[in-house]
């Protein structure tokens, strides 16, 4: 059974939900009650291994609407707003990478689609390795795209006196997103993917649409406040964890504007080895940016994982 709940977004829950005419053909919406909260995902494709893609800030399951197609000729695509992002439920509790990470085991056996190829990017990366970790059976491979890891060196992006970024802080205080935020999301969403995007043209007037058009809703910076706050205290757990229990998983790490950040981030936790690739020329947003090149890496990579 693909969810005990399903619904087609455009009319579920008014007007608001009519904007299905920019979304990748043969993508359907769905709605999960798991883990005491309500997730929405995506799917398309009905053949092949399973693929999972998680997103990371700022944005939502959208970030891979151009990776989708070309993923899903051979492999049944899912793509979640995680809690507290997009169209899923922005209610009380702590959206943080453990209940996130919950949130998805739960969805991949209400959905019975496990071990899936499992990718994540950006702030994503704790929520992850989490899975990964704690309930190895939902994974078949890890690809992480332009992702570091809380104990592994991520949290030097919080220090603004070395170069690190200002929206951690703002993001990770209790009510400073509601206070500063709110009504100015295309402004700050717009500027973040301007500072971090290195293809012209590559985020379209039609992307920001959809993204601020969630980040405005009551609560929608709710999941990433979660994630930045728990990145903040989290550090030594997640080496703990990672210590414990190292992923023997295939993996893959995609770096590009980070450089080779990522490969070393994945190293350090994945028992075997991992498979790098830097694409040259392209930001932060990968997915975004150039997401003909990273379908054929991550095709071919699943590809490799599945004949083994």
């Amino acid at each position: 059974m693909l969810s005990t709940l399903t619904d087609n977004l455009v009319g579920h829950q008014g007007a608001r939900h009519d904007h299905s005419a920019r979304h990748p053909p043969g993508v359907t919406h769905h709605h999960s009650a798991v883990n005491g909260t309500r997730l929405h995902h995506v799917q398309a494709g009905a053949d092949g291994s399973p693929v999972l893609l998680v997103h990371g800030f700022p944005e939502s399951w959208w970030a891979f609407s151009r990776v989708i197609p070309p993923l899903a000729a051979g492999h049944r695509v899912l793509a979640v707003d995680l809690r507290g992002f997009g169209e899923s439920a922005h209610g009380p509790g702590e959206p943080d990478s453990a209940t996130a990470a919950e949130d998805l085991h739960q969805l991949i056996a209400q959905l019975g689609v496990g071990p899936v190829h499992l990718v994540g990017q950006d702030i994503s990366g704790a929520t992850v390795l989490r899975l990964a970790a704690t309930h190895p059976a939902d994974v078949r491979s890890l690809t992480a795209i332009e992702m570091g890891l809380p104990g592994f060196g991520l949290e030097a992006f919080a220090d603004v006196t070395r170069g690190g970024s200002w929206h951690i802080g703002v993001l990770a205080a209790p009510g400073v997103p509601e206070l500063l935020l709110t009504g100015r999301e295309r402004e700050v969403i717009g500027g973040f993917f301007a500072a971090l995007t290195a293809t012209p043209g590559a985020v379209t007037d039609a992307d920001l649409d959809e993204f601020v058009r969630t980040y405005a809703q009551p609560g929608g910076f709710r999941g990433a406040s979660g994630l930045y706050r728990s990145m903040l205290r989290e550090g030594a757990e997640i080496a703990a964890l990672a210590a414990a229990h190292p992923l023997d998983v295939p993996a893959l790490a995609v770096g590009a504007g980070a450089g080779e950040f990522t490969a070393t981030t994945l190293a350090q936790v994945v028992a075997g080895d991992v498979r790098s690739v830097v694409l040259d020329g392209v930001g932060h947003h990968v997915a975004l940016e150039a997401p003909d090149p990273l379908a054929t890496v991550l095709l071919d990579f699943f590809r490799e994982v599945d004949a083994d």
